[in-house]
């Protein structure tokens, strides 16, 4: 980054807060699936609920979108993502097509059109195949209903801003920002999506995923009793990166690499493991007061972030949540999450389970039920049928808002481990904190900024 950015993020640290979140709206039922009855039991017999049902949203999750009213679809960013969430679309429901694709490289465009009409006999017109940063404005203004947004993380913000303002329903891949000022302008959008009566989903597909779904109704339900802290995992090995190539410019190499990269990924804390860390989030409704962490940089090959992270969050009633992230060949793998609660816990590692505080298990998720039950088990397509279902049935849903919470959560986790500080919720909602690249363009960039961060002081 340049240098004015690093200041910029140090600096945060000495603001003071003005902004806050709120959650996704709505209300809905889904008859999901249970092996194990069970649970803690009130006075009366019965668990007590740490929420009554009805007043948290639970979406339905059949095979497939109702029929309805037909709808057109524009796809930003035509990377591996971006053309496993047009299918994904495609496969939730019938009547429902893609017409425009915009990206940044023509190669990424054209190699989504040859898929999208071998897969599906959908042809895209070369005038309805965008190239270049402003590619996004393009889809958006081509008479699409819905935005699928799956660039690098860093452009999301700014595309679902002009996407409410041309009023349309957005799929964002997740995280959807990477910075302070990306998280401040998905915030103001939200509101915007809210008030137009927009429907806009995230990438967080555990929330459409029926074992998730299931778990969170168990513990809504009082199965765990009051959640007193929990774990959350990413460990896994190195993912990809790309070898410079010699034609590549600067930009270019970045963004085919853009997952090594802070400015377009946010770190993995925030591209990656924003996952598990919104698992909890989701499940306590709480957001964290403040961060403290660490990590490091020992084995990564391209780029200028960290290979692992640990984060203690302290969270809005003083419990904490203890999150941890690694991209390492040759270690201990665990993608996971794990709640405690006064009368029991839940984990996701090993299937969905809920155990009472002597270790029995007293519910597990069923998954051979919902493989007889369910045709469609893919969260990633289950998401697109809520969206799609939202959409024609006019019931509201805006998952950016809630979204933003874990992924402003990832982030203060990020920059604690950056600089050695607390981080608080408070101080990074109003920080300056921004990190686009002063001299971004297609071609030559000054790469003298983009440097590994160094937490602490220097020895003297």
């Amino acid at each position: 980054m340049k240098k004015e950015n690093n200041l910029t993020r140090r600096s945060f640290l000495k603001t003071s807060a003005v902004a806050g979140a709120v959650g996704v709206i709505g209300t809905g039922s889904a008859g999901l699936l249970t092996s194990c009855s069970g649970g803690n039991k009130g006075k009366g017999g019965a668990a007590t609920p740490l929420r009554e049902p009805g007043s948290y949203y639970i979406p339905e999750l059949p095979d497939l979108a109702t029929d309805g009213k037909e709808l057109k679809a524009g796809v930003v960013g035509c990377g591996g993502r971006g053309s496993g969430a047009a299918i994904n679309f495609l496969n939730a429901a019938n009547g429902v097509t893609i017409v425009a694709l915009g990206d940044v490289f023509q190669d990424r465009v054209d190699s989504l059109a040859e898929k999208l009409k071998s897969d599906k006999n959908i042809e895209i017109p070369a005038d309805k195949r965008f190239v270049g940063l402003d590619a996004y404005k393009q889809v958006i203004d081509s008479d699409i209903d819905v935005l699928i947004d799956c660039t690098p993380p860093f452009f999301r913000a700014e595309h679902f801003k002009y996407a409410v303002e041309k009023n349309k329903h957005c799929f964002l891949e997740k995280p959807i920002c990477v910075d302070a000022a990306g998280y401040r302008t998905i915030v103001a959008a939200a509101k915007q999506a809210q008030a137009k009566n927009l429907r806009v989903v995230t990438g967080t597909q555990r929330h459409h995923q029926r074992s998730y779904v299931e778990s969170y109704k168990q513990i809504m339900n009082g199965a765990i009793g009051e959640i007193t802290g929990g774990v959350v995992y990413w460990n896994q090995n190195m993912l990809w990166y790309r070898e410079r190539q010699p034609q590549w410019s600067d930009f270019e190499f970045m963004v085919r690499d853009w997952v090594n990269w802070k400015w377009l990924s946010g770190d993995h804390i925030v591209e990656q493991h924003v996952h598990n860390i919104d698992v909890f989030t989701w499940f306590s409704g709480l957001r964290p007061v403040s961060a403290v962490g660490f990590g490091s940089r020992q084995r990564r090959v391209t780029g200028d972030q960290y290979d692992n992270f640990s984060i203690d969050f302290e969270m809005e009633n003083g419990i904490h949540l203890h999150s941890m992230c690694r991209q390492i060949d040759g270690c201990a793998n665990n993608v996971s999450e794990f709640i405690q609660g006064t009368k029991g816990s839940w984990s996701s590692n090993g299937g969905h389970v809920i155990k009472d505080l002597a270790g029995n298990v007293i519910w597990k998720y069923d998954e051979d039920a919902e493989k007889a039950n369910y045709k469609q088990t893919d969260p990633y397509t289950l998401e697109h049928v809520n969206l799609i279902n939202c959409i024609r049935g006019n019931s509201p849903i805006e998952q950016a808002s809630e979204t933003a919470i874990s992924n402003l959560a990832a982030i203060m986790g990020r920059e604690s481990a950056y600089t050695g500080q607390v981080v608080t919720w408070d101080a990074m909602t109003a920080s300056p904190l921004n990190y686009t690249p002063a001299d971004i363009n297609i071609g030559k960039m000054d790469m003298s900024g983009f440097t590994v961060p160094v937490p602490g002081s220097a020895q003297k």
